[in-house]
């Protein structure tokens, strides 16, 4: 046999280390865990510990350790029912602007974490919880959009001293009537050149002349999009607020979004939460009253409405009138002024855009607040420690900037560092949900039966494991043993780079693993086969291993593609749990093609390569 190159050695003893050691946190397993951070992400204020060991007091509780872990406070507990009784007592006793969410907390060594090492996460189905399917109402964002400019295209044409003797809506479509067709094309042009993503039609031999506006293709996707993403911003949000450790709220397919809440068994809290209310105002700021003398004293001036900033809890007087509000919102985003400074890119429709230039156009120099408002449920609790569930009203102010020039349906917000126009841009667009919501689909999965999914995908791998290490071993005696030895390595690959991903594993995660494995050995099956072909050709035993090893690569190479193609285009259009399998099906190829033929080559090197061989020890 020919010499094996060392540089194969020493990058198997590599691959060998990194999949022990990045596998490795698996093995620890995790205790039950209660995490804190503030409502808004800041750091946790100074002396936290102390309230933290004061609330475990009080609850007569011990914990098994009590830390700051990242940006987070973590408690550990022993069981799951001093979990909850933690839980409940750090929410009484910190109240509502922290967030107490319960957690798994890993118990990997300090070590082990230094280098980044961390177990997988596990997904619904192995650690319980609630699923919600929910359909946006596609049709009523269409609608929305006709009957706004149902209402914007009458407005802008009488600005533009255009008249126009009737209008109407004719399924999704806005039908303008005019006297004549010169008006008419007055209209088309003006209107046109003021909402290019209109579709304009002028309809032959009718009488009187009409123009019918619909909404082009390409801006009809992008507000279906919009209202969409919005959703979810505003679910996310609102989801953060349950204090739920590792949640999922994403798309699936044209309409839907998926909301997996991992621990939490409570789906009346869940409905209540998502069905919460919220918007947003734009406000003129009264500079002529002092507001700190009215929150002193308590007493308003005319007209003027008290709020609360939600930085740094500031006064400010605002006028009653409400200048636009967040159901005409129509786009917001981060970006920058002329001056690059961080600003938020603010799109109102053609009502709100009307206001807004009447507004600015007395007002320039003054300042204007945007004023979030918000329904939650709210849990608190009596004097027995039985909560209490009720609605709580919160109205504060996000932003105050100066108008510097007269602008109407297209403005910036200015006066923010770069982290806060991010930040108000995403509440500008979760102020509200942008179309109605339906729940289709509702699971709860225990958590007694997340431990049975776990127990049964363990006991299935191990199962399909010893199986398949049984024929190897008396079909193909030695060599199948070097096949044994090269779909351990690949599990444990597997396992290491799935937790160096962070990827979560499910059930059906788990049956791509299984099914692997029986992939991963049909690599060795047929290196073994041509050794025997080899073999019957008249080779001696070194050169049938040797041709064995060469010839069958480009067999496995081919086998594994036609199967990477299959489970990449399960990924593309799969989703969800389809993914997860597709995924771990992906890399356990992926590491199989390595760990099959250069893992088994190099045992079968070191045993054999220095060895007079009569025979290959085979069937």
């Amino acid at each position: 046999m020919k010499p094996y190159a060392t540089w194969k050695y020493i990058l198997l003893v590599l691959v060998a280390a990194f999949g022990v050691l990045y596998s490795l946190p698996n093995l620890y397993g995790d205790e039950p865990s209660v995490q804190i951070s503030t409502n808004g992400g800041d750091s946790l204020p100074a002396g936290f510990a102390a309230q933290v060991a004061k609330s475990m007091q009080q609850a007569k509780l011990n914990p098994t350790g009590s830390a700051l872990e990242g940006q987070q406070w973590v408690v550990r507990l022993p069981d799951g029912s001093e979990q909850l009784q933690a839980a409940e007592a750090l929410k009484r006793d910190l109240g509502p602007q922290y967030v107490v969410a319960l957690n798994l907390a890993p118990k990997t060594p300090a070590w082990l974490s230094a280098l980044g090492a961390r177990p997988m996460a596990l997904g619904l189905d192995l650690r319980g919880g609630v699923h919600f399917l929910l359909e946006v109402d596609i049709d009523d964002v269409r609608t929305k959009a006709v009957n706004r400019y149902l209402t914007d295209l009458p407005a802008y044409l009488r600005r533009e001293d255009i008249r126009y003797t009737g209008r109407r809506q004719a399924g999704d479509a806005v039908v303008l009537e005019f006297a004549d067709v010169e008006r008419l094309a007055a209209a088309q042009k003006s209107i046109h050149k003021e909402y290019p993503e209109l579709d304009l039609v002028t309809p032959d031999n009718v009488q009187p002349p009409v123009l019918q506006a619909r909404i082009s293709e390409s801006e009809g996707k992008r507000i279906v999009e919009f209202a969409i993403k919005q959703n979810l911003t505003t679910l996310r949000n609102r989801v953060n607020q349950l204090g739920v450790a590792e949640p999922v709220v994403q798309r699936q397919g044209a309409n839907r979004i998926v909301v997996q809440l991992p621990g939490v068994q409570d789906t009346t809290r869940v409905k209540d939460l998502l069905g919460a209310t919220a918007t947003l105002e734009y406000r003129a700021v009264d500079q002529d009253a002092d507001a700190d003398s009215a929150a002193a004293s308590g007493i308003l001036p005319p007209g003027d409405e008290l709020f609360l900033h939600r930085g740094d809890r500031r006064p400010y007087l605002l006028k009653k009138d409400i200048i636009a509000s967040g159901d005409q919102l129509v786009d917001a985003s981060a970006t920058v002024d002329e001056n690059g400074q961080p600003a938020v890119s603010v799109t109102l429709d053609g009502v709100g855009g009307k206001r807004m230039l009447a507004f600015t156009e007395k007002n320039v120099g003054k300042l204007m607040a945007v004023v979030y408002r918000e329904t939650e449920i709210v849990t608190t609790y009596n004097a027995q420690g039985e909560p209490l569930r009720s609605r709580n009203q919160i109205e504060e102010i996000i932003s105050v900037a100066t108008i510097r020039g007269v602008f109407s349906k297209r403005f910036q917000t200015t006066g923010l560092e770069s982290r806060e126009s991010q930040n108000l841009a995403v509440l500008l667009r979760a102020g509200a949900l942008a179309a109605p919501v339906e729940i289709v689909e509702e699971r709860t999965v225990g958590p007694s039966l997340g431990a049975d999914n776990i127990r049964q995908g363990f006991s299935a791998a191990a199962l399909g494991l010893v199986l398949v290490a049984i024929f190897m071993a008396l079909y193909y005696r030695v060599f199948g043993l070097f096949a044994i030895a090269a779909l351990l390595m690949n599990l444990v690959v597997v396992i290491a780079v799935l937790s160096m991903l962070q990827a979560t594993l499910t059930m059906p995660g788990i049956a791509g693993i299984v099914l692997h494995m029986g992939i991963a050995v049909d690599a060795n099956v047929l290196i073994y086969e041509r050794i025997r072909e080899e073999l019957r050709n008249g080779n001696t035993p070194h050169t049938a291993i040797q041709a064995g090893y060469d010839r069958a690569f480009l067999t496995i190479a081919d086998a594994n593609i036609s199967v990477l193609i299959a489970t990449v285009v399960l990924f593309a259009l799969g989703a969800g749990p389809v993914k997860g399998f597709a995924i771990t099906l992906t890399i356990g190829i992926i590491s199989s093609q390595f760990t099959a033929i250069v893992g088994s080559r190099a045992l079968a090197q070191l045993f054999f390569a220095r060895k007079r061989l009569t025979d290959v020890p085979v069937w």
